[in-house]
């Protein structure tokens, strides 16, 4: 199993946003040397949950100062920007980096987000659907010609194509029933998230859609990856970990839940009922519920070992993504807690990988 980082810039505290990116690009730049694989920035917009509004140009900087690790997005909104350049950024920074992108997207999440940027949040999944057809067209193609609802472009040379051949892996993040349906029939690789909700049998019975829509798509499902977000914290002794761990992972909670779903609008009703299932979640969840389901992993590196393996178990999983730096967690505790997952964790499951 391989082990990554997610980057949301989150800034409850009052630092300068100088302040933060500084110590957010310090923290990627240092997981090249803590063994992790790789990084992910989260593109997010206009508050203090988080603002990193550009992954790309965030892991430009990166890979001007790395040789090894890989660069994800954990995740690019495809939405809120136009297929094309973003063909045109990732494939620059696939460019830049010798081939080390891998390409997270999603839909998101935020009504907040959505207006912002004018876009009718109801037209997202076919927004979606059809960026990222053209997407693959420019990397792939020497022109793009695509008809559909929201993009019309025709014959249009795109330039530069990505270094990884035929393009950079695509990893697409799913929440609903429809979504792990989607991307297995696509043959991408899945972003799921214990921290949203993805637990217990529900999440089993959609890894096993997933996995299904692989085989009716005619991808061997050997061949894809899978990759978990998780809140992970590791500390001398589980005591320590839990009480410098529990404000800032309740802090998020809390802060999501005034973003998400505050009302219906032209949202179809599956999708919002469960944008307002993952703000109800967020609303009345507690520490201890959180702990048991796997969402969070924070205690002594035994404990730590013992829980990922559970993870992977359950999952199945090829990537575990771990979410330290929230909450305004000090970059000191996060980068300690990243040496001694380099020193006890990570040895153990690459040993077991061999």
């Amino acid at each position: 199993m391989k082990f990554g980082m997610l980057h949301l810039f989150e800034n409850p505290i009052d630092k300068t946003e100088h302040q933060i990116v500084k110590e957010q690009l310090g923290l990627m730049r240092a997981a090249e040397d803590l063994g992790f694989d790789s990084i992910w920035p989260a593109e997010h917009h206009f508050t203090e949950y988080g603002y990193c509004a550009s992954p790309a140009v965030t892991l430009a900087a990166i890979a001007s100062v790395t040789k090894r690790i890989r660069l994800g997005t954990g995740v690019v909104v495809l939405p809120f920007n136009h297929p094309i350049r973003v063909a045109e950024d990732y494939a620059m920074l696939d460019l830049i980096s010798d081939g080390r992108v891998d390409f997270g997207v999603g839909r998101g999440y935020q009504p907040g987000e959505y207006k912002g940027f004018g876009i009718d949040q109801s037209m997202s999944r076919g927004i979606f659907n059809e960026f990222l057809q053209v997407i693959l067209q420019a990397w792939t193609q020497e022109r793009v010609n695509f008809k559909g609802v929201h993009f019309n472009i025709e014959d249009q040379p795109v330039r530069p194509k990505p270094l990884q051949k035929p393009h950079p892996p695509v990893w697409v993040a799913a929440l609903s029933e429809a979504t792990f349906s989607l991307v297995g029939k696509w043959g991408f690789n899945l972003l799921c998230a214990p921290v949203f909700g993805f637990q217990g049998e529900t999440a089993t019975d959609l890894l096993e859609t997933y996995r299904n829509a692989l085989r009716a798509g005619g991808h061997d499902p050997a061949t894809k990856e899978v990759a978990a977000l998780v809140m992970v914290y590791c500390a001398e002794t589980t005591e320590q970990a839990r009480r410098e761990f529990a404000d800032p992972v309740m802090w998020y909670y809390r802060t999501i839940s005034k973003y998400v779903a505050p009302s219906p609008g032209k949202e179809p009703v599956k999708t919002y009922e469960l944008y307002t299932k993952t703000r109800d979640l967020a609303s009345n969840v507690t520490w201890e519920q959180l702990l048991e389901a796997g969402a969070v992993v924070c205690g002594d590196r035994d404990h730590c070992l013992e829980r990922i393996a559970d993870l992977q178990k359950r999952f199945g999983l090829t990537q575990l993504l771990c979410w330290t730096r929230l909450g305004g967690l000090d970059h000191r505790k996060v980068l300690r807690s990243m040496e001694l997952m380099q020193k006890h964790v990570i040895p153990h499951f690459k040993r077991a990988a061999a």
